[in-house]
């Protein structure tokens, strides 16, 4: 019986992805590093030093910096991301989120944010949505970051629910891929080669409605809870 939703923040309740994408190519930059397209996709989803990682290995610097570097480069881009989201308001909500996410409490349904972005609490209060997440899962309390399944199954027993009474929402196949190895339900957002792997997929948040994913949901389980 679904109990819960789990939700990704970047690129699924907003398209804060943007700000970091923006400010991460800034940073790339100055470092000498010019991302290819595909670089967008690889960096959705991740901690803040893992992103860093991958364009480190674009640009082959991968072991040129020390530890004490790579904290200053990653605080030099949270600063630019941090002060790029200061904009943000309820008119940036993604499509039809506003919608789930209130026919999800008229349900009575749990929701937690599992998002790697330190500035979530940040970004919900700017988007007024922070009365609707009571749990949120704290980054630095991880050891893992995405594809590992560690952020959902805290996000899971924050909500004090199990692997078959939640639904997960990603944007990024390293997201579902984290949803599958935690054993819950992995609703993908955007291209479906991409998130093949997802249990149910849509191209836009607009095409979520909550009571086709109770649908979608209860047959996958149906006989399992």
């Amino acid at each position: 019986m679904l109990k819960g939703l789990i939700f990704d923040l970047d690129g699924v309740i907003t398209d804060s992805a943007v700000y970091h994408l923006r400010a991460w190519n800034q940073l790339a930059s100055e470092i000498g590093i010019k991302l290819p397209p595909e670089a967008s996709d690889d960096l959705r989803g991740r901690s803040r030093m893992d992103s860093l990682q991958v364009i480190l290995r674009y640009g082959n610097q991968v072991g040129k910096y020390s530890d004490d570097e790579l904290a200053e480069f990653a605080e030099r881009k949270n600063t630019a991301y941090r002060q790029s989201i200061k904009a943000m308001t309820r008119d940036d909500v993604l499509p039809g989120m506003l919608q789930l996410l209130q026919q999800a409490r008229q349900q009575g349904l749990e929701m937690a944010i599992a998002s790697a972005s330190k500035n979530a609490p940040t970004i919900l209060h700017n988007l007024q949505l922070e009365s609707f997440f009571p749990e949120i899962v704290d980054p630095d309390s991880l050891q893992h970051g995405k594809p590992d399944p560690e952020i959902y199954i805290a996000a899971q027993h924050l909500l004090k629910l199990n692997a078959d009474e939640v639904i997960s929402f990603e944007d990024a196949a390293a997201g579902v891929t984290a949803i599958k190895a935690a054993h819950q339900f992995a609703v993908g957002i955007g291209d479906a080669q991409v998130l093949r792997h997802a249990d149910y997929i849509v191209p836009t948040t607009a095409q979520l409605h909550l009571d086709q994913l109770e649908a979608a949901f209860d047959h996958q389980f149906q006989g399992l809870s």
